[in-house]
């Protein structure tokens, strides 16, 4: 199998895991959905040149179909980072607010306004370049060993591995939806005290920078309940069970409940009576097992002050 080929050759150390979904997908498909800061294109030249391992041996067919639940080993210089983000991504003595490390992962209290991967406009300064500085063998990984994400202007828990077998173990959770993820979210409106928008994703026909809730996306569920309530504004805690980019922001504009702050997703949203230089969005507590031992795993974070301080406000004028 693939993750045997980490211990021994050399050449075949990047890993990820095919979930359930990409099954009877073809295999540069999945990649480019895997790794989407790399082009179908390029990932079916790597294929070609034997970049990539499935079920053991070396596959050069980009039309190749998958079963689900394979494991793939990419070639040490492919894996994504050819000409892409992780191969201009440098090392960067970025501070980091570490909650927990060990040799198999660590759990990082990301600000509000850190990057988290290269990208357009953002090839410095990122949650990446920072992990390649504080440990730098994770530059065998893709990505540096994160495996899932939050947007520039989310703040909270974020989890990356340090090893190749912890990254695969890690991101399985993250696809297999068993990894517990509660955020924090300052809305507008009055929303139902519980409740769930089960409504599929994809990119927004007017805007493609954003996403939208419209027929032929992906599956996309969130349930919230609400913590506090004050005139005009509520705070809600969110629980994913997917995992869609801005799966949250874009859920919370459906049901006409946007993000306070937030510029992009505002549907609905009346002027802030008090200044936000972001979306209220913080990914509090975060469920996982370890990748090594498999012990069950809790860490939560506290909203940062920018959003401790608009709360403040809401209690002193809005109650």
């Amino acid at each position: 199998m693939a993750a045997d080929m980490a211990d021994t050759a050399e050449n075949y150390t990047r890993l990820c895991l095919v979930r359930g979904a990409f099954a009877r997908r073809r295999l540069d498909s999945a990649l480019a959905e895997l790794f989407p800061q790399t082009s179908r294109a390029r990932w079916q030249k790597i294929i070609a040149d034997g970049g990539v391992t499935l079920r053991g041996g070396v596959c050069a067919r980009a039309s190749a179909p998958l079963r689900g639940g394979e494991e793939l080993a990419l070639r040490a210089d492919d894996g994504g980072n050819s000409a892409d983000s992780d191969a201009n991504c440098a090392p960067e003595d970025i501070a980091l607010d570490i909650l927990y490390e060990d040799d198999e992962m660590a759990v990082i209290n990301k600000p509000p306004g850190l990057v988290v991967h290269p990208g357009r406009g953002n090839r410095g300064g990122t949650m990446q370049a920072a992990l390649l500085f504080r440990f730098p063998q994770t530059a065998l990984l893709p990505r540096a060993g994160i495996v899932h994400r939050l947007d520039k202007d989310t703040s909270g828990l974020l989890a990356a591995a340090k090893t190749a077998r912890a990254q695969m173990r890690l991101a399985a959770q993250f696809q297999k939806r068993t990894a517990g993820r509660e955020y924090l979210a300052l809305v507008f409106g009055e929303p139902p005290q519980t409740g769930v928008v089960d409504r599929p994703l994809g990119r927004s026909r007017r805007d493609p920078t954003k996403m939208a809730v419209r027929e032929g996306g992906r599956r996309a569920l969130t349930r919230f309940a609400v913590e506090a309530r004050w005139r005009g504004f509520a705070l809600l805690r969110c629980f994913l069970e997917t995992g869609r980019t801005h799966q949250i922001r874009a859920h919370l504009e459906h049901l006409g409940c946007p993000l306070a702050g937030d510029a992009s997703y505002k549907r609905r949203a009346r002027a802030l009576p008090f200044p936000l230089s972001r979306q209220m969005l913080h990914a509090e507590t975060l469920r996982l097992r370890h990748p090594q031992s498999g012990g069950e795993c809790e860490w939560k974070s506290p909203p940062p002050p920018d959003m401790r301080a608009a709360l403040a406000r809401l209690d002193a004028d809005y109650r």
